[in-house]
């Protein structure tokens, strides 16, 4: 999940390779959502050893109700902190 600021706007997505989605989204190179409201600081991830079980993930979690995906945040991230060196590059 990437957000624009602690309590800001959040965007859910699903990649095969964090590190370099992060940078195309920091870069403003991929249009949409996330540019749109510059969301670009990395808040909670989850690795899947299956591309497949984490677009199921996704399509389960962009049902949630925004209270749902702060909790998920706030437990693991209380500070809302930038995540982008907890990733393998």
């Amino acid at each position: 999940m990437l957000a624009n600021r602690r309590n800001g706007t959040i965007y859910l997505g699903v990649t095969s390779n964090l590190a370099h989605r992060l940078y195309q989204h920091r870069e403003g190179s991929l249009a949409g959502f996330a540019k749109e409201h510059g969301c670009h600081i990395l808040v909670w991830f989850e690795r899947h050893d299956d591309l497949q079980d984490a677009r199921q993930r996704e399509l389960r979690m962009k049902k949630w109700k925004r209270a749902w995906k702060l909790e998920l945040i706030e437990k693991d991230n209380p500070q809302w902190r930038d995540l982008a060196d907890k990733i393998e590059h």
